[in-house]
């Protein structure tokens, strides 16, 4: 369990007002004490993540978060970093106490409404007092989950579990593919990897590893080679490939080396896919490149934070990609891990990496974000292919009828 990619882990973020019991509810809900408990207001400062296996969804990650009334300038940092937690959230859990329901609790509720997060709410300390009518009447009339719990004496626990296992995103609980419905059993699929400094040293790294799995999953047989080896590879076939997957960054050389009549796309691309779910609104931000003027800025965004290497792809080689397909003087912005910018509408574009290490519902709500704020938003694959000059060829097998189909 605890091995378990962290982008494919359901995310619980848990919110409320400091001393409701947001730890305690965690300590009862995974029934262990693995979160720090205290009397005093404000014990839980920075969001923690707490692992747990929640059957039958699988892994979980559990977030408790700082209280959502802390005061002073260090509290309304907790609080901004509550709300960048809450934006990788597939499950919230807003919890309360005999206290009820007050300004605080209205005002998530209306921003969970907003960034379309399902949530519940939990009405704790049950030992001490039941809910009163008038909150019951107003999660009744607007059709809001709600639970009453002791996380003291575990009352009610059960009956939450269960509402968390009902409310989980349809993508946990549907059997996930990120190639399977491209290739059927015997198939024979190629995976280009070039091994340069960028590579991991002794591994793959984890969306290779993914694509493996996935091939393997589907009765497929996956073959791995580096792109200078590539040529050698597909003439020892005695069976022609049903696909072959690249890095984007040598695109350009594995598009050149298999014939026309093989399937051929990226890792990025089949990330973005299935992490997104909306592989057509990525396509179509594609469109703003060639739109971009002198001035114009654009930002690059990464999902994990990494060292930076001579060559990196987002910091140094999609810019001077970009550069030189435009002509344009654009300024390039960069973020990395779980920053993602206020100030959206400073950017013409939004070039996204593939989300190998964000859960569905991160990519989800990062791309909500940009088209609510009227900001295009791409992928690195996409974009990498566009300028490249072969992108009609890589997205030919996401192909039907014509347009490009989601998951």
């Amino acid at each position: 369990m605890q091995k378990a990619p962290k982008g494919e882990r359901l995310i619980i973020v848990l919110l409320g007002r400091r001393n409701v019991g947001k730890s305690s509810l965690i300590n009862a809900l995974v029934g262990q004490e693995i979160a720090l408990v205290s009397d005093i207001p404000g014990t839980t400062t920075d969001p923690v993540d707490k692992h747990y296996e929640l059957l039958p969804l699988g892994p979980v990650t559990f977030y408790d978060t700082a209280g959502l009334d802390d005061v002073g300038e260090l509290g309304e940092m907790r609080i901004k970093a509550t709300r960048k937690v809450l934006m990788k959230a597939d499950l919230a859990l807003l919890v309360t106490d005999e206290r009820g329901l007050g300004e605080e609790e209205f005002k998530i509720i209306k921003e969970l409404e907003e960034k379309k997060i399902p949530f519940i709410l939990v009405f704790n300390k049950r030992d001490l007092s039941a809910p009163r009518q008038e909150d019951i009447n107003f999660c009744t009339s607007k059709s809001i989950h709600f639970v009453s719990v002791s996380a003291k004496n575990g009352d009610g626990v059960l009956k939450l579990k269960e509402l968390i296992i009902k409310l989980a995103p349809d993508y946990l609980k549907r059997e996930q593919v990120l190639v399977g419905d491209l290739i059927k059993g015997g198939d024979i699929v190629i995976l280009v990897v070039p091994i340069d400094l960028a590579a991991p040293k002794g591994r793959l790294i984890l969306p290779q590893v993914q694509v493996l799995r996935d091939i393997l999953d589907n009765d497929a047989i996956g073959i791995i080679v580096k792109e200078r080896e590539l040529e050698e590879a597909l003439r020892s076939l005695n069976k022609k490939p049903a696909l072959v997957i690249t890095d984007s960054q040598v695109i350009l050389k594995v598009a050149g080396d298999v014939p026309k009549d093989i399937s051929l796309t990226t890792f990025s691309i089949l990330f973005a896919r299935y992490k997104s779910g909306d592989l057509k609104t990525l396509v179509d931000g594609l469109k703003q490149i060639d739109k971009l003027k002198d001035g114009d800025k654009v930002l690059i965004s990464e999902a994990c934070s990494h060292h930076v290497q001579a060559d990196d792809i987002g910091r140094v080689k999609i810019p001077r990609w970009i550069t030189q397909y435009t002509g344009k003087d654009i300024k390039f912005d960069v973020v990395s891990g779980s920053d993602f910018p206020d100030n959206l509408e400073d950017y013409k574009l939004v070039i996204h990496c593939g989300a190998c290490m964000l859960n569905p519902s991160e990519m989800r709500s990062r791309i909500r974000e940009c088209l609510r704020r009227g900001v295009p938003i791409t992928n690195y694959g996409v974009t990498i292919c566009k300028v490249q000059g072969v992108l009609e060829r890589v997205l030919k097998p996401f192909e039907k009828n014509g347009e490009v189909f989601n998951e």
